[in-house]
């Protein structure tokens, strides 16, 4: 750790959903708690009962770590709803986003918090992503991204341009274009739509910070009719409503998407294994 920057206060916000593995949870917790440069405010969301065995694992953490602040919600209502909330229970303006099956490399949290200490114009900073199968070790892909904010604007017009998991973000600017948009899917792509189009300025790290869990069953359910349709509705209206795409890009990326959605998925994970490959 650096003792000479004087890292702002943040909080870290992350959101339990009933099927998650314990063990990948434990694996996430420690993570988050194991940083060079740590939170005082750390906020789980148990968006909708949990099982017992998950619950357990909850209290333990809970029990051990007193930065740990779990607000527990009856019904299950989708991520976006689930991170608005805890927006709410965070109690500083940068908050760290955080997965609870991945795994945060030791120095997330400072190298992305030095960011904003000294450029504090940015109002997201993110970083690449290590995609592993079974164990951190066996690295399958690395999502790589544009680091400056003029590309990362351009490039967000035809492909997500931050890796959620990873990303730490002011409270206020998500705020001020109105949070995570809950009737959209994918959340947090148009989430950073909206405020790259409001003018926020953006920084990705050229450097992987995450160790992502990658199942290929992930590729699967990003396909069908409704997720073609959900993602052809965010296209629309980050065209029509937002202005942040040309009726060109609109049409482009719709034709893509829609395709890549609905084809066979043996086909769809070739597809997007040379994506990665390529991005490498």
């Amino acid at each position: 750790m650096n003792s000479f920057i004087n890292y702002p206060p943040f909080s870290v916000l992350l959101s339990l959903y009933k099927k998650e593995d314990p063990e990948y949870l434990k694996e996430a917790l420690d993570s988050v708690f194991a940083q060079t440069v740590k939170s005082d405010d750390v906020v789980l969301v148990e968006d909708g009962r949990l099982p017992g065995n998950l619950e357990a694992v909850v209290c333990d953490y809970e029990s051990r770590f007193p930065a740990l602040h779990v607000v527990r919600f009856e019904q299950n209502r989708g991520l976006g709803v689930a991170l608005n909330e805890g927006m709410k229970y965070c109690q500083h303006d940068i908050i760290a986003r955080a997965d609870t099956d991945d795994i945060n490399h030791p120095d997330r949290f400072e190298r992305e918090i030095a960011v904003f200490a000294e450029h504090p114009e940015y109002d997201l900073v993110s970083a690449w992503i290590d995609e592993f199968i079974d164990t951190p070790d066996h690295i399958h892909s690395q999502r790589r991204l544009p680091e400056k904010s003029e590309d990362i604007y351009q490039y967000g017009k035809h492909r997500c341009p931050v890796n959620h998991p990873l990303a730490m973000y002011r409270r206020s600017a998500v705020e001020r274009v109105g949070g995570y948009q809950t009737d959209l899917f994918p959340e947090d792509y148009y989430l950073w739509m909206k405020m790259l189009k409001a003018g926020s300025k953006f920084y990705n790290i050229q450097d992987s910070l995450l160790a992502f869990r990658y199942n290929p069953q992930t590729i699967k359910k990003r396909g069908g009719w409704k997720y073609a349709v959900d993602e052809a509705k965010t296209q629309w209206r980050a065209f029509h409503e937002l202005h942040y795409l040309s009726f060109t890009d609109f049409c482009f990326n719709v034709s893509i998407r829609f395709t890549t959605r609905i084809i066979p998925n043996r086909l769809r994970q070739l597809i997007y294994a040379t994506m990665r490959k390529v991005a490498k």
